[in-house]
């Protein structure tokens, strides 16, 4: 027909692929779409991505705890020394108390300065084993720990952020179907009212030639059949928009835009609804608590708040506990017996900022963003709250205006069937007859709209509640 030509070579000056003639035929349903978006979609495939790069940032953070091997070595080679002195060893921090555990092993060769007595060893080196505590600043955090769990919440919201992507465009999908759907039925009534006019034409002409009708008759038609070539036209822009509207969701296996076949258009099934018209009971609390992004906003608070205790901690003071043993090997060196006794060392250190502007102003602006969090949290649940109710209240009245319009249509169905019936009995006039036939189309219209603002609102109702199944999201 001229109407699907014009449709596919719009698209194809518009560089989007339509679907081939023949390809596919079936009905095109909510659930094909639903998984085409939810895989092909480049938002969806952006989250991800960034997700993938919180991944690599908490692996990164891991890394502070990751096993490290230092190795030295001297040796005089020219002057009154000969010394030759060589240490390797490796050390690994822990989460605990800030603990890190060490371990060396040093051998020496030859005479050193007195200055640099410590060198020597026993003719069979020497081996230490350490571990250094933190009783006070680094105890319960410091920036490695910090690091870890922060990367850890950053990749938790970045798994929220998938999820409320997902949800944003699936039901974005949605609402793009059932208005390409609503475009559809409401083009093929006004074909199906502009084709009554063109067939009624042939009988009129033969009635006006048999002198049945006066040519007044032929007139009024042709305004009929004008006006409704405009709603026709009109209708096929319509429906073209929301084919191309519909094609930034409906997606190919390789993620290019796919204008669906005008074909594959859902065939229209008016009846009057017979269940209820209520929405699903809404549970605010529990809905509110599944929302993704006051999920992100509580993992935001929880960061926040850990920064907080990473700045109170840079105002303690350092007090660091060290234990070290020290076992020689071998016989005796050059630096005498006192190397060949096995040493416990206990160790502490102190310190403490005097002034500490700098962690102070840390504290302040830490402890600022998370005020500013509880706030932004307390407006978003706010502002959630009147939104559910809100699409609560659009999809019951939805169902209620759905059933009157369906109600509509079976009334004025009955008005057109019986003023036809009238008209062909000569008991009516033609102008009565467009009358009741352009109020049952235009009914008909109204019921495909209230049908798509009913299935429209149930997408931002379950978007609203994150019902994953009814979106097409698996867990």
């Amino acid at each position: 027909m001229r109407r699907w030509l014009l449709i596919l070579l719009l698209a194809l000056a518009a560089g989007t692929r339509a679907a081939e003639d023949g390809e596919v035929t079936s009905p095109l349903t909510p659930e094909e779409v639903l998984r085409a978006s939810g895989e092909h979609f480049p938002g969806i495939l952006k989250a991800i991505a960034e997700r993938r790069a919180a991944e690599g940032q908490v692996t990164e953070a891991l890394g502070a705890f990751d096993l490290v091997f230092k190795g030295d070595s001297t040796t005089w080679a020219d002057g009154f020394y000969d010394g030759r002195y060589a240490e390797g060893g490796v050390s690994r921090a822990l989460r605990p108390l800030g603990a890190e555990l060490y371990s060396s092993y040093s051998l020496s060769r030859g005479d050193f300065p007195i200055y640099q007595d410590e060198l020597f060893t026993n003719e069979g080196g020497d081996l230490k084993l350490g571990v250094l505590f933190s009783l006070l600043r680094d105890r319960d955090i410091d920036e490695r720990r910090f690091r870890e769990f922060d990367s850890r919440l950053a990749l938790e919201q970045a798994d929220l952020e998938v999820l409320l992507t997902r949800v944003g465009v699936q039901q974005q999908a949605l609402v793009a179907y059932w208005e390409w759907v609503a475009a559809g039925q409401q083009l093929d009534i006004y074909e199906n009212l502009l084709t009554i006019a063109l067939d009624r034409e042939k009988g009129l002409e033969r009635e006006v030639e048999s002198g049945r009708r006066a040519e007044i008759f032929l007139t009024e038609n042709a305004q009929n059949i004008t006006r409704r070539k405009t709603l026709v036209t009109t209708a096929e822009r319509d429906f073209l928009r929301a084919g191309n509207r519909l094609a930034f969701f409906l997606r190919d296996d390789s993620g290019l835009p796919v204008i669906p076949d005008p074909a594959r258009l859902p065939h229209p099934e008016v009846v009057t609804p017979r269940e209820k018209a209520a929405a699903p009971p809404l549970d605010i609390p529990s809905t509110l608590d599944k929302r993704p992004e006051l999920r992100i906003l509580q993992t935001a608070m929880q960061r926040a708040v850990r920064k907080v205790e990473l700045s109170e901690n840079a105002l303690m003071p350092q007090l660091d506990l060290n234990f070290e043993l020290s076992q020689p090997f071998g016989d005796i060196g050059e630096g005498g017996v006192s190397r060949d006794e096995t040493d416990a060392i206990v160790g502490l250190t102190f310190s403490v900022p005097l002034e500490r502007r700098a962690a102070r102003g840390k504290l302040s602006q830490a402890e600022a963003k998370l005020e500013a969090l509880r706030a932004e949290r307390r407006r978003l649940e706010d502002k959630v709250e009147i939104e559910l109710r809100n699409i609560l209240l659009e999809l019951n009245i939805a169902l209620r205006l759905m059933e009157l319009a369906a109600l509509e249509v079976d009334q004025s169905e009955i008005m057109r069937r019986a003023e036809v019936a009238r008209f062909e009995r000569g008991a009516s006039d033609f102008f009565l007859v467009n009358i009741r036939e352009e109020t049952a189309a235009n009914a008909r219209v109204r019921y495909f709209d209230a049908y798509r603002r009913t299935r429209i609102a149930r997408a931002n109702y379950d978007a609203a509640t994150v019902n994953l199944g009814r979106l097409g999201i698996s867990d």
